[in-house]
């Protein structure tokens, strides 16, 4: 007699059942695998569902990293494509850099499409240093690792507090390439934590981290266990730039976020946000 099935067994992967709505296209200039290919890998892997969000535009180019504007209907329609050849939902997002003082841009953006959810991330530091990016690590001996860290902080929290999106990326990529303060660095956190709890912000919980020089997830333990105690919710994602990225390292991250105190995560449709408990 054949043995029955064991409904509580084990999902065959670690992303089974979660979402990543962290992927990036070709239209950003360092990624490659369009809607359709993400999508596909997604399927494979059983995620419950995916969402595309390329790097947003902007009015006038000032670097070599982000769709143009005149692209953003290609990105629509490259999305629109995807979702009627997938076989689970695929979300329409948009990764939007805070810039001070280029808010009503990111209001304007948001407008112009149907999106399920936009994501907030910190790159610049300072005017025309993108502090992740390879060719400007000589920026890093001109500043004292600390002022980066508190720039890089200040701003990240000036971002959550503009309310304009609906979970904030990596929040410790500032680390990318290894450079951290001396001693306790929690305190760098705090603002940023404090922020999230009064205006019921979301945290990224991204493998990038896992993928560059500082070979950690972001955000730190430190930083999600401070987050988690202060009761703010996160997503799981990969910030995938190519469809083998989709959903990677999501045990890492799973197992971190349920050893600090988190039971599940949160999809997005329309703006809106739902709660997903973990599979058991």
């Amino acid at each position: 007699m054949p043995s029955q099935i064991n409904e509580q067994q084990e999902p065959i992967f670690a992303t089974a059942g979660l979402a990543d709505y962290h992927t990036h296209t070709p239209l950003c200039k360092h990624a490659e695998g369009w809607p359709v290919e993400l999508v596909r890998r997604a399927e494979e892997l059983q995620l419950a569902e995916i969402g595309i969000s390329d790097h947003n535009p902007m009015p006038e180019k000032f670097d070599d990293w982000r769709m143009d504007l005149e692209e953003l209907p290609l990105y629509l329609e490259a999305v629109a494509h995807a979702r009627e050849k997938a076989r689970i939902p695929v979300r329409l997002g948009l990764e939007c850099d805070f810039l001070p003082g280029q808010e009503t841009w990111i209001e304007d953006l948001s407008k112009e499409a149907d999106w399920d959810y936009l994501i907030g991330s910190v790159h610049y530091v300072l005017p025309g240093w993108d502090v992740d990016n390879p060719a400007k690590l000589s920026e890093w001996t001109r500043y004292s690792v600390d002022d980066v860290w508190q720039i890089y902080f200040e701003t990240f929290e000036k971002a959550i507090r503009s309310g304009l999106f609906d979970f904030m990326a990596h929040p410790d990529l500032v680390k990318k390439f290894g450079r951290r303060p001396e001693g306790d660095l929690r305190w760098f956190y705090e603002g940023c934590i404090a922020a999230a709890a009064e205006v019921g912000a979301l945290f990224e919980l991204s493998t990038a981290g896992l993928r560059k020089d500082c070979r950690e997830l972001y955000p730190s333990r430190d930083f999600l266990q401070m987050a988690c105690d202060a009761g703010i919710g996160i997503v799981i994602n990969s910030d995938a730039h190519a469809p083998l990225e989709v959903g990677k390292d999501y045990d890492a991250a799973v197992a971190l976020a349920k050893e600090v105190g988190y039971d599940g995560v949160w999809f997005f449709e329309g703006r809106e946000r739902l709660f997903k408990p973990f599979l058991k």
